[in-house]
């Protein structure tokens, strides 16, 4: 009761010293935005009806205004999500899963990269009549679940892929270049092939150094690279593995080859976030690392390093789950989990805030609206599920979280005894979904029908980003491409 006096006495605090002048508009509305009070006021303000697949990537445009899909459908879809409406639809010329799905800056939102289970690396441009063209700029060998898109330019982009290559794109060409690929570090100097090479799962660039890109993958490490070091010729099996400038990993899971990453994220403060399959989310400041290489490392350096900041609660196993930051400034980490829950962490000191039921088996994806305490989400079912402070009470954590807690650090324990390579784990996934992608596209069926909503909520939510200036047949789909082992 106290702590809820507090925060209501701040808002107070707050409020009067803007009418009075002592704070500018913009301030007062993101500390609102960074308050525990607005993210323990998130509640469902809508679902995002239309794929005929699990949805696997989202992303708001720039403006926050249009949110972008990606799916099991193969199709791309663009929402006025404030309305909860469908603005546009195209296949996105995709033969697989849709992975990622973004927006390239400064092109009027007409412009769409894409990627996915079949390799691909897409273009997608909306044309003035509306309709649009796609075209392949690229391809890996294995899927591609990530890429990056380079701050502030309209042109250059990069994706990984399960081959172990980065490769960088201008969309003025057609074609695609290799400039980094990534091998365990106890191969050294081997050449390109399928025993060592590390298989990407994720990418991300610096927003204070755009030079510096992290990768991860089928190993404990989270590398950065230097793209100015990188090898801008032609993809080939003729190339050695480039060496990164500094590489992160909590100390007990160095060199135990039982984990791999499966997202990665950098805060606007430089600060590395990495999810671990069936581990925890790590947060890694940047004297955190090993330097270019965490082999040979001196004890005494060794023992004198800092451990990174570690979230727990969530469970992260059956899918390649992304991770990320919400508030204006960072102020929190979120991710979604096998137990269907979304959870959000305080970023300093790691305490779960709040814990929403976002899917009924597993939530995948989150994305952040880059203005306002706005969340979307999806996972195993067909919808996007929006987020927005839209209750009218402080909500707690839910009753039963510290069962779900235990029962996910229960199945994280239990697993971890069972120990294999990523090469072996990667490998089994692969024939499995294989199998499940055979029986999918044979009995698609679209189920879902929600009845249309009005657009009362819509107008209390359009306040607020002014004022900062379904489901269907669980077993029918993957996310990710990594269905569930059985």
């Amino acid at each position: 009761m106290a702590k809820r006096k507090a925060d209501i006495d701040d808002g107070f605090r707050e409020i009067f010293n803007r009418e009075i002048g002592l704070s500018h508009p913009r301030t007062n509305s993101r500390r609102i935005y960074a308050s525990q009070g607005t993210v323990k006021k998130l509640d469902l303000y809508g679902k995002l009806i239309g794929h005929e697949g699990c949805v696997n990537a989202l992303e708001f445009n720039s403006t926050g205004d249009i949110l972008v899909s990606g799916s099991d459908d193969r199709r791309i879809m663009l929402w006025n999500w404030l309305y909860r409406s469908r603005t546009l639809s195209y296949p996105s010329g995709h033969s697989e899963n849709v992975f990622q799905t973004k927006f390239i800056p400064f092109t009027d939102d007409r412009t769409i990269i894409t990627s996915g289970a079949d390799g691909q690396v897409r273009l997608g441009q909306i044309l003035e009549n509306g309709k649009v063209e796609t075209k392949r700029l690229g391809r890996h060998d294995g899927r591609v679940y990530k890429l990056a898109v380079l701050p502030g330019d309209p042109n250059v982009f990069y994706s990984c892929g399960e081959d172990g290559f980065v490769q960088h794109f201008d969309i003025r060409s057609n074609s695609g270049t290799m400039v980094l690929y990534s091998s365990p570090f106890t191969q050294g100097c081997r050449r390109h092939h399928s025993s060592s090479r590390i298989r990407l799962n994720s990418i991300a660039i610096d927003p204070r150094n755009p030079h510096y890109l992290a990768v991860g993958g089928s190993d404990e490490y989270a590398r950065v690279y230097d793209t100015r070091r990188g090898q801008l010729a032609p993809v080939c099996r003729h190339v050695l593995p480039n060496a990164p400038v500094n590489t992160f990993c909590p100390r007990h899971l160095r060199e135990t080859n039982s984990v791999h990453v499966t997202g990665l994220a950098y805060s606007k403060a430089s600060e590395l976030l990495v999810s671990y399959n069936d581990e925890l989310i790590y947060l890694f400041e940047k004297n955190m690392g090993f330097g270019s290489t965490p082999i040979g490392i001196s004890l005494e350096k060794y023992q004198a390093m800092e451990e990174p900041q570690a979230y727990t609660g969530h469970r992260n196993a059956q899918t390649v789950k992304g991770v990320s930051f919400f508030g204006p400034n960072d102020e929190y980490v979120t991710s979604g989990s096998d137990c269907g829950h979304i959870f959000i962490w305080k970023k300093k000191g790691g305490k779960l805030v709040r814990a929403m039921l976002g899917d009924r088996r597993v939530v995948n994806q989150l994305e952040s609206h880059p203005h306002a305490p706005f969340l979307a989400s999806c996972g195993i079912e067909k919808s996007v599920k929006l987020w927005t402070p839209m209750s009218n009470d402080v909500l707690s954590l839910p009753a039963n979280i510290e069962k779900v807690m235990e029962s996910n650090r229960v199945g994280r324990e239990d697993h971890s005894r069972v120990t294999l390579s990523p090469d072996v784990i990667m490998h089994v996934l692969r024939l499995q979904r294989r199998q499940t992608s055979a029986f999918t596209e044979r009995r698609y069926v679209l189920t879902e029908s929600d009845g249309d909503e009005g657009n009362e909520d819509a107008l209390f939510i359009s306040g607020l980003v002014a004022s900062d200036d379904d489901e269907a047949s669980q077993g029918e789909c993957t996310v990710s491409g990594v269905p569930k082992l059985v």
